[in-house]
């Protein structure tokens, strides 16, 4: 009996020693944080709940009341050509989620994949397509940012996500530079820069595959649009997508 509480006291006192050489900080913001924390402060962890929370139309993306959506669509999004079938997302491109996405993505601050992760994976998990997908193809880099990069971040992304059969396929590739999203002004700019911009190696595996396009961010949805359409011309029977956030609204 003395030798376990023995064992316990050496297991506190090292604990205490451990937090105080060693204090554990929050992966976001680096605020002091108790080792129980699961990685976030109590602020972080908040703003990162608000993020995620909320109804949204599982065509586009986009915040929407359910009772906004008619026939599997939203206001917003009927009449728009969209060649992925489903989406899922894991929150709103805001506060907590935005620092951590963009820090993630070009910050070099790959050890954020374990929440970010986690969040992609329970979005997959909750999606109505978790059963149907075969594989997991991230939406690709160019070579040239790649290797400026060191990673792709969509990739470290689809490492993470669970399922028991779905593996991850780099098969689609994107054969031109592209410029960046962000500095597009309009959707049908985003449409043009990426236009052409992918295309699938010989002897692919897509034909009457059910295919997960996973991303970071979804804003006008032209990436995953371009990249849906060429799967598709590939013959990939259904191209679902999947991303951290969507940006370019006003949550509700």
């Amino acid at each position: 009996m003395g030798g376990v509480i023995l064992k316990q006291i050496a297991a506190f006192v090292l604990q205490s020693l451990n937090q105080l050489l060693w204090p554990a900080v929050c992966i976001n913001c680096k605020q002091y944080i108790c080792e129980t924390d699961d990685g976030l402060c109590k602020k972080c962890w908040g703003e990162l709940l608000a993020c995620t929370s909320g109804d949204y139309c599982h065509r586009c993306g986009r915040d929407a009341s359910r009772y906004a959506i008619v026939e599997g669509v939203c206001p917003d999004c009927q009449g728009k050509e969209i060649y992925f079938d489903q989406i899922a997302r894991s929150g709103v491109y805001g506060e907590a989620l935005r620092q951590m996405i963009l820090a993630f993505k070009s910050g070099g601050r790959t050890e954020l994949d374990v929440v970010l992760g986690f969040l992609a994976d329970s979005a997959f998990s909750g999606s109505s397509f978790y059963n149907d997908v075969d594989l997991f193809v991230p939406v690709p880099l160019h070579w040239s940012r790649r290797l400026v990069r060191g990673y792709n971040q969509s990739q470290l992304l689809a490492k993470k996500l669970s399922h028991p059969k779905t593996k991850i396929n780099t098969e689609l590739v994107r054969i031109r530079h592209t410029k960046l999203q962000p500095a597009m002004a309009s959707a049908a700019a985003r449409a043009r820069n990426v236009a052409g911009a992918f295309a699938v190696r010989y002897r692919n595996d897509f034909a009457g595959r059910n295919i997960c396009l996973i991303d970071d961010i979804k804003t006008t949805g032209a990436t995953l649009n371009e990249c849906a359409k060429v799967l598709k011309e590939a013959g990939a029977s259904k191209v679902f997508a999947l991303v951290l956030a969507v940006a370019g609204q006003d949550r509700r």
